[in-house]
């Protein structure tokens, strides 16, 4: 499964993409169609890669609703430069919650708020999709100008460890309405 935006690939992460992404690099890159930096994965998706590749083993269904891999279609070569994904499907009340990483070479250029975008837009097309939250601290502006140019809004003062959580209430660009 696939997305695209005006500058990314949105490639949804398989069981075969996350088995090569843990053990063989070079099969990695073929798969996804794409260069991969010496410095991936970035080190907050480091630990939970083998948790999502078990996840994707024991849930075939959760294609999507896990890792997106981000390639960079501006560049003169096809070049994965990031991920965006959920935690898992909607939850009873049709929350996901949202995450994301830009790999250094390519952050400040927009890219991380068009993987945002181009994701929510998918899930709210979705059934059972009510919201969308994220969690950051207050020390990350660049995450927190992200989930603001995808209208997220700010939901609690401090979570676990001094961290915020925001939440999106619809889809397509729109601001919170509900």
């Amino acid at each position: 499964m696939e997305l695209h935006s005006r500058r990314l690939r949105l490639v949804a992460a398989t069981l075969d993409l996350a088995k090569a992404e843990l053990e063989d690099r070079a099969r990695f890159a073929v798969l996804l169609g794409a260069g991969v930096p010496s410095d991936w994965p970035p080190e907050t998706l480091r630990d939970v890669i083998p948790q999502f590749a078990k996840w994707l083993e024991d849930h075939a269904d959760w294609t999507g609703w896990l890792g997106w891999y981000a390639v960079r279609l501006d560049t003169p070569a096809p070049v994965l430069c990031g991920s965006v994904g959920f935690r898992g499907p909607p939850d009873a009340s049709g929350m996901v919650e949202i995450g994301y990483s830009v790999l250094s070479d390519h952050q400040r250029q927009g890219l991380a708020t068009d993987m945002v975008e181009t994701l929510v837009q998918w899930a709210f097309a979705q059934s059972g999709v009510q919201s969308i939250e994220a969690e950051t601290t207050d020390e990350n502006l660049a995450s927190i100008r992200v989930l603001e140019c995808n209208h997220f809004q700010r939901v609690t003062r401090e979570g676990q460890g001094g961290s915020r959580r925001y939440r999106s209430t619809c889809g397509r660009g729109r601001p919170t309405t509900r």
